[in-house]
């Protein structure tokens, strides 16, 4: 049998987060990371979204396992849904699986899974006609892995979230030698991060970034509140480490962060300087403003949001005052920096001070342009498929590569979906795709929220709904009562009389043709009173309300018996919408 190798991305490519590629080698598939993304300003109410893993369900018995390079939500965010629907082991460094288990115990569905397996970069996992690999990369958490997956057609290497940092400490460094050796072997094709490939400049190393954290603690005399990513261990260890070098206290606030905190703690990958260096919540009104930093986290952009809270006095715990040194030790993506300028206006309006990491260096758990090349060029690859990151960055990878000397045509630029083989006597191509969409999480409910439900709340949220209850007698083809109008976040009612009343004569009229009709049909009444309201109240406002018709129906035996004030159970009958 021909040997084939097939690349196929289910997220993480042409957007921020969601990582999930799966490479399928002849009859295997292997599943690297499993990450989701926050929603953007326009999935109203959405919580998370994760990938689409329908084509996965068809080849569940195919899937030989999932391969984790690192413990952020971008990574391993989606593997309590993954691990709910299929029974695969999952690999990753201790602190990876330590992480992935917390996301998967707080999950109803997915508690019970419990084939999580620890890796390192010395481990090889044999599975026949494939063995997997590991290397040791640096990112903003410790135990950061790549992964290579020997085929018979060549190694595919997975890079995730990577960066060089020569100043990395010992378990944040790269394994430069073990990436020359797996170039040396010949690597067939590269998933290489491209979310840095943007930057400008020389990035700062993370010791100057630990210093200008230092610096900041030292030349402030009054209180501290600092904004971190809950899962940036690296950064949350530079603010222990100036909080015991001036004698501070830090309060978390938040479970998930003290999760996070206590478990790299007893794996020894977060040290605390002094044994009372942590103080809950609860104990912080015994600390002067001089001894306390409040350590405010979340995911993603809500250490912002916090901010904001703790700004406007609605945070129940802190309030924001003179004298404050707020220090923000978040990177913002482009679509945040709006949202961390009002913030900092916020801030200022208190009379406290802002201090941000991004406005004196240039730091990223990304690599920057040199680094993407330098990668390129411990590899070697003979196909390139920039992942991590929106077109932009991902095309920008692309001109850096062909500046390394890589042809244009061995380099892809992939869409969720595609699939990218490779047989060993064709150049690598790309087939036919599969459909791939989002998958998107409110509340409870997965994948229930489509893209009608979506445009319903996008509606509501500018335009408001109108309601129109109206009681009929449908055997006398009579209205009983008047329609009953109702609006929300569309007009002021008491200063929009005229229009109420106009479109209850509206609805009036069509409700009575309806019933004059001797076709009478439930559904075409309801669609006759949207159109009718829908023309008419946009003619009026240029808006477009949710209109939502409710025709109840009394029945003629029920409507008599209540005229003679019978017992119960004579109850009027209706229909509703």
């Amino acid at each position: 049998m021909s040997n084939q190798v097939r690349i196929i991305p289910f997220g993480g490519v042409r957007e921020n987060g969601k990582n999930m590629y799966a490479l399928e080698v002849n009859e295997d598939i292997f599943i690297l990371d499993c990450g989701l993304k926050y929603p953007e300003n326009e999935l109203l109410g959405i919580d998370v979204v994760i990938p689409d893993w329908a084509y996965l369900r068809e080849h569940a018995s195919q899937i030989v396992g999932v391969f984790l390079t690192h413990g952020h939500a971008d990574a391993i965010g989606a593997l309590p849904y993954f691990v709910s629907e299929f029974d695969v082991p999952v690999f990753g460094s201790e602190l990876t699986i330590e992480l992935a288990k917390l996301n998967v115990e707080s999950d109803p569905q997915a508690k019970k899974f419990t084939d999580f397996h620890v890796v390192d970069a010395n481990t090889e996992i044999d599975f026949g006609d494939e063995t997997v690999s590991f290397f040791k990369t640096t990112h903003s958490i410790p135990e950061s892995l790549g992964v290579s997956v020997k085929t018979p057609l060549g190694n595919v290497v997975y890079t995730g979230d990577f960066k060089f940092d020569q100043t990395a400490a010992a378990s944040y460094q790269t394994d430069l030698a073990r990436l020359g050796e797996i170039g040396k072997s010949g690597v067939l094709a590269l998933l290489s991060d491209s979310a840095g490939a943007e930057q400008y400049g020389t990035p700062a190393t993370e010791n100057q970034i630990g210093n200008f954290i230092a610096d900041q603690f030292a030349a402030h005399e009054g209180r501290i509140v600092v904004a971190s990513v809950a899962s940036n261990i690296l950064r949350l260890q530079q603010i222990f480490n100036a909080a015991a070098a001036t004698e501070r206290k830090v309060v978390l606030m938040g479970q998930d962060l003290e999760k996070i905190v206590r478990t790299a703690m007893r794996l020894n990958k977060l040290e605390v300087p002094d044994e009372d260096l942590l103080v809950s919540p609860k104990d912080m009104k015994q600390l002067s403003p001089e001894q306390t930093v409040i350590l405010a986290t979340g995911r993603m952009g809500e250490p912002i949001k916090v901010l904001q809270r703790m700004a406007t006095g609605e945070d129940k715990l802190v309030k924001i005052t003179e004298g404050d040194l707020v220090l923000i030790t978040t990177t913002p993506s482009h679509a945040m920096e709006t949202t961390v300028a009002k913030t900092r206006n916020l801030i200022f309006r208190t009379g406290a001070h802002v201090e941000a990491i991004a406005d004196s260096l240039r730091s990223s758990g990304h690599g920057a342009p040199a680094d993407l090349q330098l990668m390129i060029n411990f590899m070697h690859p003979d196909y390139l498929i920039p992942i991590q990151g929106e077109y932009r960055v991902m095309n920008r990878h692309a001109k850096l590569a062909e500046e390394t000397g890589m042809a244009a045509d061995h380099i892809f630029l992939t869409q969720r979906g595609d699939s990218l083989i490779y047989d060993g006597s064709t150049p690598m191509h790309l087939a036919d795709s599969i459909e791939v969409g989002n998958t998107m999480i409110d509340g409870i409910g997965v994948g229930d929220i489509g893209n009608i439900v979506l445009r319903d709340r996008k509606i509501l949220s500018e335009d408001g709904i109108f309601i129109a209850v109206v009681t009929i007698d449908r055997k006398k083809k009579r209205i009983i009562a008047q329609p009953k109008i109702t609006s929300r976040g569309f007009v002021y009612v008491k200063a929009s009389r005229d229009l109420m009343h106009e479109a209850s004569e509206l609805v009036t009229k069509a409700v009575q043709n309806n019933l004059d009709n001797k076709e009478f049909d439930w559904g075409h009444l309801k669609q006759d009173v949207r159109e009718q309201l829908g023309r008419y109240l946009f003619d009026q406002t240029k808006r477009h309300p949710v209109i939502l018709p409710v025709i109840m129906e009394v029945n003629q035996h029920a409507h008599h018996a209540r005229a003679k004030k019978t017992t119960k159970g004579d109850a009027p009958t209706t229909e509703q919408e």
